[in-house]
């Protein structure tokens, strides 16, 4: 067990989550940062998130936003973390084709400010940074798999804004000395993906399915293929880098691809339904530009940090439509009350 105090931004996400999850097993103390809302949206972490004022409490959140430079260097001279993770963003590739500037307020000014924090406590004390950044930085990719020495060439603002935040990254590493590392990461999801992403929006919906109370699924390009991982073996790798004698990039991958027709096959074959009849291709949900294939070779954490992935695509597919079907079960016997 540790003493260590650790900041999490975008703590509520599913990386977040399941980050302080992990944390706490190890004995940290974790603060978060999260957005004021007038609505809760902590439910993600609301399982490991005791009173403050108790005793044992080991997780604090704190008001926050990324673009806010002032109030971030505060936050994090008032803290003090000993490792800071910024897995906050606006991390929806389709939506910041229709919100390209804030996309990049928050994803790529967002991380020049953390870093800034980070630099600011440096002179009184070591802290250590873990930049949550992205296979969609790769984009049209230039080989396969892609390395963390694949050239990015980005297809969306979101990728865009990523690849800023990378190059700072390794920029207050090499002129401030800070511990500065980027996590390359592909694909991750679990059940506590957000329901508007292709593979949660794709268990959401057969679970609903199955039960008759959903009958279409409109989705966009079946046959953009993707290394899909699970969230939860990510996030000890996020953990790993920092705890690594010195701060480097590092790709997380499963080094296996599958499309999004094959992410339906596990899905559906799952629940013994034929999703052919249920799906409907949207022309809504196609990008102004494509990204049809990423594929990550993970030889280097493995090689230095001992890091692999635990869970199959498939599996990963199964673990989420279980929990969906558990949820629409739910909605159905609620529906049959009223």
């Amino acid at each position: 067990m540790t003493n260590k105090r650790a900041l999490i931004t975008g703590i509520t996400g599913q990386d977040g989550s399941y980050l302080a999850e992990f944390l706490l097993q190890k004995g940290y103390e974790v603060h978060g940062i999260v957005r004021r809302c007038s609505t809760f949206n902590t439910d993600r972490i609301d399982h490991v998130y005791k009173d403050p004022h108790e005793e044992d409490a080991k997780m604090f959140l704190h008001y926050g936003d990324l673009t806010d430079g002032q109030n971030l260097t505060n936050l994090v001279l008032d803290v003090e973390p000993d490792e800071i993770y910024n897995l906050g963003a606006q991390s929806h590739v389709r939506v910041s084709f229709d919100s390209p500037a804030y996309t990049v307020q928050v994803t790529g000014l967002g991380a020049l400010n953390v870093l800034e924090a980070a630099r600011q406590l440096n002179k009184k004390k070591e802290t250590r940074v873990y930049q949550a950044s992205s296979s969609e930085m790769f984009g049209d990719v230039t080989e396969t798999p892609q390395t963390e020495l694949t050239p990015f060439r980005p297809q969306s603002p979101y990728a865009c804004a990523k690849v800023y935040a990378f190059h700072q990254t390794v920029n207050y590493r090499h002129a401030y000395d800070l511990f500065a590392t980027n996590g390359i990461l592909f694909n991750h999801e679990s059940p506590r993906r957000g329901e508007t992403f292709v593979t949660r929006k794709i268990t959401r919906a057969a679970a609903r399915i199955k039960l008759g109370l959903q009958d279409k699924l409109y989705l966009g390009n079946l046959d953009a293929k993707r290394d899909w991982g699970f969230a939860r073996d990510y996030v000890e790798g996020m953990w790993m880098m920092l705890q690594h004698d010195k701060p480097d990039d590092f790709v997380l991958a499963t080094g296996s691809t599958h499309s999004i027709r094959d992410f339906l096959n596990y899905t559906f074959n799952h629940l013994e339904v034929d999703w052919e009849p249920h799906v409907e291709i949207d022309p809504r949900y196609f990008r102004p530009t494509e990204v049809n294939l990423l594929l990550g070779d993970y030889s280097k954490a493995r090689e230095k940090l001992g890091w692999e992935p635990k869970t199959s695509c498939e599996e990963l597919a199964q673990i989420m439509v279980d929990h969906d079907m558990s949820l629409a079960q739910q909605e159905a016997v609620n529906a049959s009350l009223k």
